[in-house]
C-alpha cells in the first residue's frame, strides 16, 4: 500500500519510511507524489494544521496520506510559541527562538511546558483519524545538549532526569517524545486495520 507523507522534510521522510514500510506502507514524499505546493498553515490548533495539510495532499492522491504539526507549549507564555513554533516570532534561526523563550522567562516562577504532536491519517475513503502525543516537562535556565534540534536544547522532559533533550541520545527522543507517542498510537490502529 502506498502512503504519501504531506511533507518534502527528508529527514521526518525518513522516519516515516523506518516506521511504516515494515508494516506494509510504501511511504512517498509529497514532491515524489508530484506535488509540489506548501499549504498555507492558517489553522488555530494542532489537529487542524495537521488536517489542511492532509486533506489538501489528499485531494491529489486519493489514498492513504499523513501529515503531523507539532510543537512547545509554555505555560508562562500563554501556550506560545504553540503552533507558531517554527516560525516563532518571525525569527529566522533555531537559536533565536530558543533565545526568545528564555528571555521571555527571565524572572518567571513557573518553566512549565509541554510538546505536542499530532498526526492526522487520511484514508483512502476519506475517513479522517487523529493520533496525539504530548511530552510534559520544563524549560531549562540555558540552552544544553547537541543532539535534536528546534527547542531540545531547552526542553527538559518530566522523564530525562533533569537532561535537555538535547543532552541525551537520540534514541531517548526516538521513544519518548511526543512524536514517537503520536506514532505509537497510530501504529496501534494501522495494525488492527490491517489484521
Amino acid at each position: 500500500m502506498e502512503l504519501t507523507v504531506a511533507s518534502n522534510n527528508r529527514g521526518k521522510i525518513a522516519e516515516y519510511r523506518e516506521i511504516l514500510e515494515p508494516i506494509g506502507f510504501s511511504v512517498f514524499s509529497q514532491s515524489e507524489k508530484g506535488i509540489h505546493f506548501d499549504v498555507e498553515e492558517t489553522g488555530t490548533t494542532f489537529e487542524e494544521n495537521a488536517l489542511l495539510k492532509a486533506r489538501a495532499v489528499h485531494q491529489q492522491t486519493g489514498g492513504w496520506v499523513l501529515s503531523d504539526d507539532s510543537g512547545l507549549q509554555v505555560s508562562a507564555l500563554g501556550g506560545a510559541p504553540g503552533i507558531y513554533s517554527a516560525r516563532y516570532l518571525g525569527l529566522t534561526t533555531e537559536q533565536e527562538r530558543r533565545q526568545a523563550v528564555l528571555s521571555a522567562l527571565r524572572g518567571k516562577n513557573d518553566r512549565s511546558a509541554r510538546f505536542v504532536c499530532c498526526i492526522c491519517l487520511i484514508g483512502p475513503e476519506g475517513k479522517e483519524h487523529f493520533f496525539t502525543g504530548i511530552w510534559d516537562g520544563t524549560i531549562a535556565m540555558e540552552a544544553s545538549g547537541e543532539n535534536g534540534f528546534g527547542y531540545d536544547p531547552i526542553f527538559v522532559s518530566a522523564d530525562s532526569g533533569g537532561h535537555t533533550t538535547a543532552s541525551l541520545p537520540i534514541s531517548f527522543k526516538e521513544t519518548h517524545s511526543h512524536r514517537a507517542m503520536a506514532v505509537s498510537a497510530l501504529l496501534a490502529y494501522l495494525k488492527t486495520e490491517n489484521s
